[in-house]
């Protein structure tokens, strides 16, 4: 098996694991009360077990130079990784896990297209073009129809 196919594969467990996360988690945000207390949550247990997954690969921690040369943009991952989950959490139970992972991957789609269409943040260059814009139509409208039916 290729490198690239493990890759695919590993993507696909990753998507996976899309709509069970934002089950599990607005089960626990309806349990608790909150969203944002239930992020909360799973930003914690993620980071415990990133900690200990560290520790047992004895992953070194750069120097605190390496730490102040990054620009502030490079720290803004958790902001959004939070600000994703949060919105999962408050959506799952209001559109359903098809609806909401639609509307995800049409978004994350369009946006990849253009992240790749000009290289932006360490992706490679992969220009736009007529194949990569009907597949992402064609996810819009497979968003519209299981919202629709």
């Amino acid at each position: 098996m290729s490198v690239k196919i493990l890759y695919i594969f590993l993507a696909l467990a990753a998507g996976v694991m899309m709509p069970v996360q934002a089950g599990i988690n607005a089960l626990l945000g309806a349990q608790v009360k909150s969203p944002v207390l239930a992020a909360t949550v799973s930003f914690t247990v993620g980071t415990l077990f990133l900690v200990l997954v560290c520790l047992l690969m004895r992953i070194s921690v750069p120097a605190l130079s390496v730490w102040e040369k990054l620009p502030l943009w490079m720290w803004t991952g958790g902001l959004l990784g939070a600000f994703f989950v949060t919105t999962t959490i408050i959506l799952a139970p209001k559109l359903g896990a098809v609806a909401l992972l639609a509307s995800l991957v049409t978004a994350q789609m369009t946006a990849s297209l253009l992240l790749d269409h000009f290289g932006l943040i360490g992706y490679p260059v992969q220009p736009v073009n007529l194949w990569r814009i009907i597949g992402v139509m064609f996810l819009i409208l497979g968003v519209v129809l299981v919202q629709k039916y």
